[in-house]
């Protein structure tokens, strides 16, 4: 029975058809093969939400670069967002290249992102999502707080490496302030695999503090 509550780490992104500047899109499957990063904002015409914008989009090649698009995302209908996308270009000089979705507040409920006491205003979620369709990282913000576009993609490039070389990301990575620009191993899971792990720090493929805290180079 598949589940209707709020989608939750782990779990596939639920199949959606959206309306949206560039056309109609089902969802995950129009993003088979790529990572996707979906955003919701409160509103069109607003000026946290327009920085942000700017901001996505002055990052959009570097999401592509990694295999991954941009949506966006508010309970407004298609000719407001393309209007507020001809504000800002015309305004600010910036070019909105990716889709952005025009909700009734269907998509919203669905994914659990209309702000409590806000009216039908969404918060500012992300909700990052792989190659196969599984939501990896969800985030949440309130209205008054603009999203840091560089964090977004940063955990997009540290969860596409941990998966690629099955390692864990320290914090700050890749500025971490005690192992740097290293991985970090992940933990043994039972005593044979603890001894293993000294034995590599003697051999000099892991850096150690203690068995279940080493280090690799990335």
């Amino acid at each position: 029975m598949e589940n209707q509550g709020m989608p939750l780490l782990g779990d596939k992104f639920p199949e959606l058809i959206v309306q949206t500047t560039r056309g109609k899109m089902t969802l995950p499957n129009d993003m088979k093969g790529k990572w996707f990063v979906l955003f919701s904002h409160p509103a069109d015409f607003t000026p946290v939400c327009t920085t942000e914008f700017v901001a996505f989009q002055n990052l959009y090649e570097e999401f592509r670069k990694l295999n991954c698009e941009l949506i966006g995302m508010s309970v407004d209908q298609v000719f407001s967002h393309i209007k507020w996308e001809e504000w800002i270009h015309e305004n600010l000089g910036v070019k909105i290249e990716f889709p952005i979705i025009a909700d009734t507040g269907a998509v919203a409920n669905r994914l659990g992102l209309i702000h409590p006491g806000k009216d039908s205003n969404t918060v500012r979620a992300v909700f990052i999502v792989d190659d196969k369709g599984l939501i990896r990282i969800i985030l949440y913000y309130p209205q008054e707080l603009g999203r840091n576009m560089q964090e977004i993609l940063r955990a997009v490039k540290g969860m596409q490496f941990s998966d690629k070389n099955a390692c864990a990301m320290p914090a700050d990575w890749p500025n971490n302030g005690i192992i740097k620009d290293h991985v970090i191993v992940p933990p043994p899971k039972d005593i044979a695999g603890a001894e293993d792990r000294k034995a590599r720090a003697k051999a000099g493929e892991y850096e150690c503090y203690d068995w279940w805290f080493c280090h690799r180079k990335a």
